[in-house]
């Protein structure tokens, strides 16, 4: 699996963007599909994930100000970002985990740079 993210770029403080990963290839049926970030000096954290049934989680940093939802059809999720402060600022990447069994797989998107202008 093959995973291309898009979005993203430089934002004012307050704006929006949405970031989209699209998975090339068949998917399991179990999946998370997840983004990260990381900004300078800082460790890759964990931004949202939303599992097979729809299922959501967000950092407590995004909580009510971002959205993570998925397209199945399309093998796709995205990352719809509102109200963009500049510690938003960060190279995101897409995650997606697949379960199948026992098996579990782990794919990365390359990066996609969001930087939130003061």
């Amino acid at each position: 699996v093959q995973l291309q993210a898009s979005g993203g770029g430089l934002v004012q403080t307050g704006g929006s963007t949405r970031l989209t990963c699209a998975a090339s290839g068949s998917l399991f049926s179990i999946t998370a599909m997840a983004w990260y970030r990381q900004a300078p000096g800082k460790q890759r954290e964990l931004v949202a994930v939303v599992g097979s049934r729809g299922n959501t989680n967000y950092a407590d940093s995004v909580k009510g100000r971002f959205t993570i939802s998925r397209d199945n059809a399309k093998n796709a999720w995205y990352l719809q970002m509102n109200s963009l402060k500049h510690e938003d600022t960060a190279v995101y990447y897409c995650n997606l985990g697949q379960l199948d069994g026992l098996r579990y797989s782990e794919a990365w998107g390359h990066g996609t740079q969001v930087t939130v202008s003061s």
